[in-house]
């Protein structure tokens, strides 16, 4: 299966199935002398892991990371970093008889065509359990940032109909509610229409958002390798996720130029932006700006509800899902959309490290 590596100097390849002996990571390219301990990578890996809440799958996993390679006497080496999450709470025989159907909204169907086989037990690689090698290599590069004075801030923005209030945002909040709103309030909402929609035996979608602040400007390029575009790629490999947005993202098609453009000024010396409709991205290049990043996600496919189906001999059935399952998926993939913006960003800062030959030779001096 070819397709799961990313990346250009910072690269990651991640492995495993949901149902297998254990998910990881190979991260190469990763500098050395970076502080680096298992706890580092837990904290992220803590935020994704199932059985937290009311409102996440039952499954119950510790998720514990273990560090591999690349690392020796607490810093990073310069060397492939190998990072393995053992599964501990598999029941495969919850998904014995999927095997013989085809799940609505899941990618049991085209797996099968395309390899002719293919692993029923929780999705094997098409499974959410496949993003903890993700989560695992963004916390590097999250840490890797933030030596750069770079963050990365990931959130639940809305549940349904239920929308974060800018006004009461709630940065300590992302951590503590379970759905991961920085809106109390809305969060306590958002909680009410999931247990309506959990008694209805359906599921729910929404929208992630993430905040990127301190990144330089002019990183990107202006042609096939433009910022949004990559940004865009990285969170639209997340399973569930099904559009992404920039700044004001789809509004822009009902707006005029004369108020979608963003006027430039100068501030404290230097040049500055009045508005930031664009999101921090200009011709496929950073402005300087904080960067805005919005995300679809869909609704989790398996539901307990009856729905209709076909099985591999091509006949028509009804099938009712077992196993367990999140209402919602977007808490536990805010920590993964946070972690491919990470990934994606420090990669690309790292191409541009050539883009001027006064850089080069200030680097080499």
């Amino acid at each position: 299966m070819a397709g799961s590596t990313y990346g250009n100097i910072f690269k990651i390849t991640t492995w495993g199935e949901s149902h297998g002996k254990a998910l990881g990571v190979v991260i190469d390219g990763c500098p050395a002398g970076l502080s680096l301990s298992e706890e580092d990578i837990q904290e992220y890996l803590d935020r994704r892991k199932p059985g937290k809440s009311k409102i996440s799958t039952p499954r119950k996993e510790d998720d514990a990371c273990e560090i591999l390679s690349g690392v020796f006497e607490g810093k990073t080496t310069g060397t492939p970093i190998s990072i393995m999450v053992p599964n501990t709470s598999q029941r495969s025989g919850d998904y014995s008889e999927i095997a013989s159907y085809y799940r609505p909204g899941h990618a049991d169907y085209t797996f099968d065509q395309k390899y002719g086989f293919r692993d029923y037990r929780g999705g094997g690689r098409s499974s959410g359990r496949e993003t903890i090698g993700r989560v695992a290599a963004g916390a590097i590069a999250c840490k890797l940032l933030k030596e750069m004075g770079i963050t990365v801030m990931a959130y639940t923005k809305s549940i349904g109909p239920v929308e974060t209030d800018p006004a009461k945002f709630d940065r300590d909040a992302i951590l503590s509610t379970p759905t991961a709103m920085p809106d109390t309030e809305a969060s306590a909402r958002a909680e009410e229409y999931l247990a309506e929609k959990m008694m209805e035996k359906d599921s729910v979608g929404g929208t992630m958002e993430c905040i990127v602040e301190g990144m330089p400007i002019g990183i990107g390029d202006p042609v096939f390798e433009k910022l949004d575009a990559n940004l865009s790629k990285a969170i639209m490999s997340i399973g569930a996720v099904k559009a992404v947005e920039i700044g004001d993202g789809t509004a822009v098609s009902k707006t005029v130029g004369s108020k979608n453009n963003d006027a430039f000024c100068m501030e404290d010396g230097k040049v500055s932006k009045k508005t930031n409709h664009a999101g921090g991205i200009l011709g496929g290049m950073s402005d300087g700006s904080p960067i805005l990043i919005r995300a679809h996600v869909k609704p989790t496919p398996s539901i307990f509800r009856t729905q209709e189906t076909v099985n591999r001999n091509g006949e028509e059935i009804e099938i009712a899902i077992k196993g367990r399952h999140d209402p919602i998926i977007v808490p536990r993939a805010v920590v993964v959309m946070e972690s491919m913006v990470a990934i994606t960003l420090l990669d690309a800062l790292m191409v541009n490290m050539s883009a001027r030959m006064d850089s080069l030779i200030e680097f080499y001096r």
